[in-house]
């Protein structure tokens, strides 16, 4: 199980950097830098490959709306490249409300244009001519869209990797099976051990009969808000105000994924309250109907006996590797915690999985 952590895009950069060279050298064996309608995760991606040599960088997530699939493919192989081989690509759709509503960009086909960035991705990293003729991209465009000026092209420098490991964001069952099927590893949100397998287990089994077996097996890449110790309150109730925000207010009703999710997991009617509530402008009264047991369950925040509880039980349901984000307030906090977590996991390993693993789940 590896151990990652994430530079959130609301971070002081400075400060986070200098955390990550620490926290590659307490052992963390993975750095994500998000990405919203904030500062660019590229630029940043690119300054810690200067100043890390062995900590894998990625991105979570790269919209797949605000680039072309090309400069996708550019980007992931320079990254690839500067950092001598250690750059993983994550990607995802985001939403209608940062796509269109920041970008400018109809969101429509995600599940598709995933689908066919992946193709042109890896096939611009195999250094072949881009020819592809999709419902969603046409490279080069056709003389009837264009100046009839384009022609097939390959990318002139050679990438460090052809086989660039690939990992989607997605929710909804249906994408989970595409991701299952097509990418070398698979970032959910919110996710919940103990019952992964009500929310994906036939999705993610439904993709693997489909993958190809070159890919190997799923990299199953889980992300959760990290706090060590008693006294983590205050770290719980941030956490307890995200999860509102998600399942209450990303999307309208019939088209929040979150809320879909938290209905899987079996808190249909917790869910629908906090979606009402939230829409109705009642945001503290929103929070206040989050379950314990979600904010619990979906968390790394707690005491060591917690922690260890939850690691084993992600464990067990097939996840293998953590990102985390470290909320102690100070660098060396930060880091003692992420020195503690990894001695955790590694304990874990040797031991063994104390808990069976779910049928049917992610892993």
């Amino acid at each position: 199980m590896r151990l990652g952590v994430t530079i959130d895009y609301s971070d002081d950069f400075a400060l986070a950097a200098d955390d990550v060279v620490e926290f590659e050298r307490a052992g963390a064996d993975v750095v994500a830098v998000a990405e919203a309608y904030s500062f660019d995760a590229v630029s940043r991606l690119g300054y810690l490959a200067a100043v890390t040599s062995t900590i894998a960088l990625t991105s979570t997530i790269l919209p797949i709306y605000s680039r072309t699939p090309t400069l996708i493919a550019m980007t992931a192989a320079s990254l690839d490249s500067i950092s001598g081989g250690r750059f993983e690509l994550g990607l995802g759709s985001s939403g209608a409300q940062v796509i269109e509503g920041f970008h400018g960009v109809p969101f429509t086909a995600p599940l598709g244009r995933i689908r066919e960035v992946v193709e042109i991705c890896r096939s611009v990293w195999r250094r072949e001519k881009v020819e592809h003729a999709g419902r969603n991209y046409s490279i080069p465009l056709p003389a009837d869209q264009g100046t009839g000026l384009g022609k097939p092209l390959k990318l002139i420098n050679r990438p460090l990797r052809a086989d660039i490991p690939v990992s989607i964001a997605s929710l909804a069952p249906k994408a989970a099976t595409q991701t299952a099927e097509i990418a070398d590893g698979w970032l959910p949100l919110f996710y919940y051990p103990e019952r992964a397998a009500d929310a994906w287990g036939e999705a993610l089994a439904a993709g693997r009969a489909k993958r190809d077996p070159a890919l190997g097996e799923l990299d199953v890449i889980v992300s959760a808000p990290f706090a060590l110790g008693d006294a983590v309150d205050a770290e719980l109730d941030a956490y307890r105000q995200r999860i509102a925000l998600y399942v209450g207010g990303m999307g309208a009703k019939g088209a929040n994924f979150y809320n879909d999710l938290v209905t899987r997991y079996g808190f249909g009617d917790e869910a629908a309250t906090v979606q009402e509530l939230y829409l109705a402008g009642q945001k503290a009264e929103a929070v206040e109907q989050i379950p314990e047991e979600l904010v619990r369950a979906t968390s790394l925040i707690g005491d060591e006996a917690h922690l260890r509880d939850r690691i084993a039980a992600l464990r067990a349901a097939g996840v293998t590797t953590i990102m985390v984000d470290p909320l102690a307030e100070t660098s060396s906090a930060r880091i003692e915690a992420i020195e503690a977590l990894r001695a955790i996991i590694s304990e874990g390993i040797s031991k063994g999985p104390t808990v069976d693993a779910p049928e049917g789940a992610a892993g």
